[in-house]
């Protein structure tokens, strides 16, 4: 069972490279369209609509990808979950308690960090949840990069700590931006989150079955006015993962659904979300509020800052205090460069951005908050980059010198 939950994580952990690698290939692409003198037509494409009137959807391209595609991303994040709590690393108590505190402690801190600097700013009242969120797929692919010499478990506590963080920042999204809750339609969609537990419970595998529940669950909380991607969620972590005795590995519902669903979300839903969603148009006067804009200045502060204390903070905190167990291989400056790399945001806190933002002036806030946002996941890539390769010649360095030692 442990070297079968290895191989999958190790299966994971690739894939998401490769997206994660398409990701910034695709916001690169964005990024350079738009400022380019084709930029219209980026504007052109985004805004796009692609509207089924039967069923009263009227969405451009760019809200297909935030409101559609995410939720397809957002189940693979919720089946990877399921399975680490169930069968995986997290499934011992204090082996979970480390991730999951360190989880909790990056969403607080940059909240509170955004709030103190955009206390009073328009839009800050929800716009504090834009700097709360790691992004799953850029994290891993630098981590894949610059650190293939750190230990494994090292991996497994960013991945479960990312997967742990997303699942927060979908619940607050749900919260955050819900006004008013169509409450038939909500108890359309709970109807359908109880049939497919129950066709789970019964062993039921026909595709006929969960993939209608899937799509009116999806329709249901989007027209409860809920966003539609905690369906994803809620779906993955109803999904069975422990295999019945003479049932193998490969055929638990989970695994199939991760196994077929995982590529598309690297390398076809999270890239195009980043396409859709990284177009900023970037000038002098971007970059110099960056520096000067409170509002900025908060999404700076609070991944940069608040992430990587949050993160290391509780998690040290959690350790030292009994509540969490840290794998012997992974050391505390490991852990602080994972940290670091817990401040790339990208992916959730583009599509909160957007949400947070949107009736704010006429557009530049979201603008400028994008812009934040990338280039302080950049600036987090780098600066992670370059502790995770100096922490990994420290632990070859070990390697070696016991190599030597075992020699002599």
């Amino acid at each position: 069972m442990i070297a079968q939950v290895r191989s999958e994580l190790a299966r994971y952990l690739r894939t998401e490279t490769f997206g994660g690698a398409l990701l910034l290939i695709a916001a690169a692409g964005a990024l350079i369209w738009v400022n380019s003198p084709w930029g219209a037509s980026y504007t052109t494409m985004i805004d796009t609509k692609l509207a089924i009137p039967a069923l009263h959807l009227d969405l451009t391209l760019a809200d297909w990808t935030k409101d559609g595609l995410l939720a397809i991303f957002f189940f693979v994040a919720g089946l990877e979950l399921k399975r680490e709590l169930v069968v995986g690393e997290l499934a011992d108590r204090k082996r979970a308690a480390l991730p999951i505190v360190a989880a909790f402690g990056g969403v607080l801190m940059p909240a509170l960090i955004a709030l103190g600097v955009g206390w009073g700013v328009d839009g800050m009242d929800r716009g504090w949840a834009i700097p709360v969120a790691t992004d799953i797929a850029f994290a891993l692919a630098v981590l894949a990069m610059t650190g293939s010499r750190i230990p494994a478990s090292a991996r497994v506590f960013l991945l479960s700590l990312a997967v742990v963080d997303d699942l927060i920042a979908i619940i607050l999204i749900a919260v955050l931006f819900t006004t008013t809750v169509k409450m038939v339609w909500l108890l359309v969609a709970a109807l359908c989150f109880a049939l497919w537990s129950l066709g789970q419970w019964k062993r039921l595998g026909s595709p006929f079955l969960y993939i209608p529940l899937a799509l009116v669950a999806w329709y249901a909380l989007h027209e409860a006015g809920i966003h539609p991607t905690l369906a994803g969620v809620i779906l993955g972590l109803l999904t069975r993962v422990r295999p019945d005795p003479e049932e193998d590995e490969h055929c638990v519902p989970a695994a199939k659904l991760e196994h077929f669903f995982q590529p598309i979300s690297a390398a076809v839903c999270v890239p195009l979300f980043a396409l859709f969603a990284s177009g900023v148009t970037l000038d002098g006067k971007v970059f110099s509020q960056l520096f000067t804009n409170r509002m900025a200045l908060a999404i700076v502060l609070g991944l940069l800052v608040g992430k990587t204390v949050g993160i290391f903070g509780f998690g040290w905190l959690a350790v030292r205090l009994g509540i969490a167990q840290k794998p012997d291989d992974l050391g505390y400056r490991d852990m602080f460069a994972l940290s670091v790399l817990g401040a790339i945001g990208f992916t959730v806190s583009l599509l909160v951005a957007e949400l947070a933002l949107a009736d704010v002036g006429d557009g530049s806030a979201v603008e400028l908050a994008k812009a934040a946002v990338l280039l302080t996941s950049l600036a987090a890539s780098l600066a992670g980059s370059a502790l995770l390769l100096r922490r990994g010649r420290a632990h070859q360095a070990r390697r070696d010198e016991r190599a030597l030692q075992i020699s002599e």
